[in-house]
């Protein structure tokens, strides 16, 4: 994140109000023309068509263009997740019939649109918008969780963007750092989301970004950067991720440990089952045996009387 790409994702909010006026709709304020470019029929006629526009533009103003993506964006993929923010947080603040994923974006706009599927060029490892969304299992994430980052997302960027190492403001850049830093506390204590993976994944985004901007700000030596707080970094989805490689591990181990323990018990009780009928029938057979012997004295002393 720097000034460019910060100005590139809230220029949106020029052309695109990220607020509903008194009737509940969005309005494009300037570049009208460019954002109905994105609709069908170049007609923009509700809010979900005006949001795609507003979606599609971010996406193409960092992957259309490889050259921007590599010199702007500095090939970080990671971009796409603060167009993520800005998607939940616009389609949160208005009333859809459905739930709170953006699945249903997905469904309605991104899954048979063409504009979706068009190469990104010369860009490894995604070959369309589609497949960068669905790869990345962005439409996962829910809408009013993501939209709570938003607050946090536009003033990390306006601290890049305000951000001048020929003049620098080091009192100011401190006062924004604990701000932002007091907001991102906030929202890793949310214990009702944080165990979310895709949630850590975007809270990691902007504190390593965060991190950016502390570095930033002792390049140009300023004397008070002991003073900037740190983000204390915690990967909850790589350590859920691990805790459950471990746990199946544990549950594999425990599984082929236990069926060789049944197995020794299978062959035991199986031989001994074995033993156990023939020497029953052993038994049986010395039994007939003696009983034959005592008729046969019986007979005996039958004869001799």
């Amino acid at each position: 994140m720097d000034k460019r790409v910060c100005g590139i994702l809230l220029s949106v909010r020029n052309s695109f109000s990220d607020k509903l006026d008194s009737s509940g709709n969005y309005h494009f304020t300037m570049n009208e023309g460019i954002f109905k470019g994105y609709c069908n029929s170049n007609e923009c006629d509700n809010n979900l068509k005006k949001i795609n526009a507003g979606y599609l533009y971010l996406l193409d103003a960092f992957f259309e263009d490889n050259s921007v993506f590599s010199s702007v964006a500095k090939s970080n993929i990671n971009i796409v997740d603060y167009i993520m923010i800005w998607l939940s947080y616009v389609l949160n603040l208005i009333k859809n019939e459905f739930n709170n994923s953006l699945q249903f974006f997905y469904d309605t706009y991104i899954k048979g649109d063409d504009k979706y599927k068009k190469p990104i060029a010369n860009f490894t490892g995604y070959s369309s918008y589609k497949e960068l969304i669905e790869k990345k299992n962005l439409m996962s994430m829910n809408i009013k969780d993501i939209s709570k980052l938003y607050n946090a997302f536009t003033e990390l960027c306006t601290m890049h963007l305000e951000f001048n190492e020929e003049k620098p403001d080091c009192g100011k850049y401190l006062t924004n750092a604990n701000n932002f830093v007091e907001k991102y506390k906030k929202l890793k204590a949310d214990s009702s989301i944080t165990e979310n993976s895709s949630y850590n994944q975007l809270l990691s985004t902007l504190s390593k970004d965060y991190d950016n901007f502390k570095n930033k700000c002792s390049d140009i030596n300023c004397s008070n950067i002991s003073s900037f707080p740190s983000i204390e970094i915690t990967n909850n989805a790589v350590l859920s991720s691990q805790q459950f490689s471990e746990v199946t591990s544990s549950s594999s181990s425990i599984s082929k440990n236990l069926f060789i323990v049944l197995s020794i018990f299978g062959a035991i009780g199986f031989f001994l089952g074995i033993s156990y009928k023939y020497s029953l029938f052993g038994f049986r057979k010395r039994f007939q045996k003696q009983k034959l012997r005592e008729k046969l004295k019986n007979i005996k002393k039958r004869m001799n009387h």
